[in-house]
């Protein structure tokens, strides 16, 4: 995995590329790429990319970025890793395409050249790339479907800046450090800041499964080539019901397909393993893959003293399927010192506002800590199979709460209510008073749900300019019902596509790319792949998500075990919340009325934005 950077002086009254100013940039992200370093400049010297390289594919210094094609037409600089790179290569090589390294990076440069922008409909994995055309004097800007990996960027009128960490750009010294309200809001609201926006005004996401071109105009709008509620619907007849065996068969292929492509790399692939069955089954299958190539597979479960002889200690059991699959194991215990220490460091590393993450810090620590430049995550499993309680939940209150919804000021008055002195004192769920309001839709409902503050205690955190522009510009409902749309069709599919389009990816995929980009580890997802979803969209239209979770379960051969695969879900925990009291970290008193009596969350929430802002935890 790697880092991107970049500046494009697109207009002509912009001064040049300082080297000082883009090597700023590429070196604040030197974990995320500290097997080499490389920079590149146009003639002019109006354009200059840089790279930092974590080596995975083509270990030899042929393989450094930014690459340049053959022609010197094309340079690119690229973050991530292109699971079919050898299919489109050996396709490219009957067309007559000559390869000078054995990377997936020049794979990309080859396909661009023949199919321009249609070429990332083609690439199956994640990436961010920064492509710049020396002919037509213009920049790509792109990002994977699913946007596993981050690309960000600052145009100030004269000048583009590009990066893979919002950080980065902040310390190459010319970006405005101006808050964004929209940024603001939707970190209180969800836990997270929703894409395109950062905490800064003057830095975006490039959206997910988007394209963008930056030519001497200015940028273009970012174009999306994929679509998360269009493949769900486009799934929802497109086939008819298969038999258990048959469909036991087809998830079988399926999956062993996705697995198999995620671990194609020139260095050794271990896995997180936990007691569940997204991470297990991955596990098991491969265990399969691996044993077939002959070498074992590292896998690291993380074990906390707090949690002995609780459900929530995943260690016992995650050992007994690590045994069973016949993994190198590694159970690393994690301690409340070893928290108190990590977490300035934790902090810092935080690229963008968050309420999670620590669990992949740490995991991602304990897996670097063995040598692993690669890990197999089960992320997504829970997005794609139903394994949420939000499946049943949404839908459930949508049913409950549509009628009552509709009745003109009742869900207003609701949360007038909810927000005097006497409902917080009362100490009642602040979420009870949204109900009428918010419960009869599934973007509502969805915002109850997966919502931090709800949108009437946004006072108690924020000044009200910052809220009334922040909901302005962020819409929330618009945005949670934009990935609804086109209608999935069904209540399972539209709250899977919600899930994968909010929660997975402002959430999990981005803490992932950060927490174990600062050890220097790639996280791959093989349940989070456009491909995967294409095959299985029409599946999980046939069947219930407990069913999915279960034939998953009994994929690999031999499949787990009925204790993991009955086990009732826990989640990746951590003793975060107990570790934070004894800190007194987020414990302030009064100070924020509506977060007093809170849960540990919106604490946690507060000391982020706190150190975020300040560099102060209290």
């Amino acid at each position: 995995m790697c880092g991107v950077a970049g500046i494009f002086s697109y207009k002509d009254n912009a001064p040049a590329v300082n080297p000082h100013e883009l090597r700023l940039i590429r070196d604040h992200m030197r974990n995320r790429g500290p097997d080499g370093k490389g920079e590149w400049y146009s003639s002019t010297h109006r354009v200059g990319l840089a790279h930092r390289r974590l080596s995975i594919i083509d270990l030899d210094e042929r393989a450094t970025q930014p690459m340049v094609s053959k022609d010197g037409r094309y340079v690119i600089s690229f973050n991530g890793e292109i699971y079919n790179y050898r299919e489109l290569r050996r396709k490219l090589e009957q067309k007559g395409c000559h390869f000078r390294t054995t990377s997936d990076t020049e794979v990309i440069l080859h396909l661009f050249a023949e199919r321009g922008v249609a070429m990332l409909q083609e690439l199956r994995g994640m990436f961010a790339i920064a492509l710049w055309d020396n002919y037509e004097n213009k920049l790509l800007l792109a990002r994977d479907p699913y946007g596993i990996k981050p690309l960000y960027y600052s145009d100030d009128g004269l000048t583009l800046r590009v990066a893979s960490q919002v950080k980065a750009l902040v310390a190459g010294g010319k970006i405005s450090r101006k808050q964004e309200p929209a940024g603001l809001v939707g970190f209180y609201l969800f836990g997270s800041v929703p894409e395109p926006f950062t905490l800064y005004d003057s830095i975006r996401a490039v959206p997910a499964s988007s394209y963008m071109y930056i030519t001497t105009s200015g940028p273009s709008k970012p174009m999306a080539y994929f679509s998360i509620p269009e493949t769900l619907c486009d799934a929802a007849h497109a086939i008819g019901k298969l038999k258990h065996a048959e469909l036991q068969q087809v998830f079988r292929e399926h999956l062993l397909d996705s697995v198999g492509h995620h671990m194609e790399a020139d260095v050794p692939v271990g896995a997180f393993l936990s007691a569940g069955i997204d991470s297990s089954a991955l596990v098991g299958l491969m265990a399969e893959i691996s044993g077939k190539r002959g070498a074992p597979i590292t896998t690291i479960t993380l074990g906390f003293d707090e949690f002995k002889g609780s459900q929530d200690d995943e260690a016992p059991l995650a050992e007994e399927i690590a045994e069973g699959y016949g993994t190198n194991h590694i159970i690393r215990r994690v301690s409340e010192l070893e928290f108190q220490e990590d977490l300035p460091k934790f902090m810092e590393a935080m690229d963008q506002p968050s309420i999670d993450g620590l669990n992949t810090w740490f995991v991602s620590k304990a897996a670097r800590e063995q040598g692993l430049k690669v890990a197999v995550s089960g992320i997504g499993g829970d997005e794609l199979f139903g394994g949420y309680p939000s499946f049943k939940e949404i839908p459930r209150c949508v049913r409950y709460f549509s009628a009552p919804s509709k009745i003109p000021g009742l869900g207003d008055l609701a949360t007038i209510i909810g927000s005097s002195s006497w409902a917080t004192n009362a100490k009642i769920n602040p979420k009870f008073w949204g109900l009428l309001k918010y419960g009869g839709t599934y973007p509502g409902a969805y915002l109850l749900k997966r919502g931090l503050f709800m949108p009437w205690e946004l006072s108690n955190v924020l000044d009200q300019d910052v809220i009334l522009a922040g909901l302005e510009t962020l819409k929330p409902m618009l945005m949670i019902e934009k990935e609804i749309s086109p209608d999935p069709g069904a209540a399972f599919q539209r709250v899977a596509s919600m899930e994968s389009s909010l929660y997975m990816k402002n959430q999990l995929l981005r803490d992932s790319d950060w927490a174990s980009m600062a050890h220097s580890l790639e996280i791959r997802v093989p349940l989070v792949d456009a491909e995967l979803l294409n095959k299985f969209a029409p599946l999980i239209a046939t069947i219930n998500g407990d069913q999915c979770k279960k034939m998953f379960g009994l994929t690999p051969i031999p499949p787990i075990s009925d204790i993991a695969l009955n086990r009732k879900k826990t989640g990746f925990k951590t003793p975060i919340e107990k570790w934070m009291k004894n800190m007194n970290i987020g414990d302030r008193g009064d100070a924020n009325s509506g977060t007093k009596n809170s849960p540990w969350a919106r604490k946690w929430a507060q000391s982020v934005i706190n150190y975020q802002t300040s560099g102060d935890f209290s």
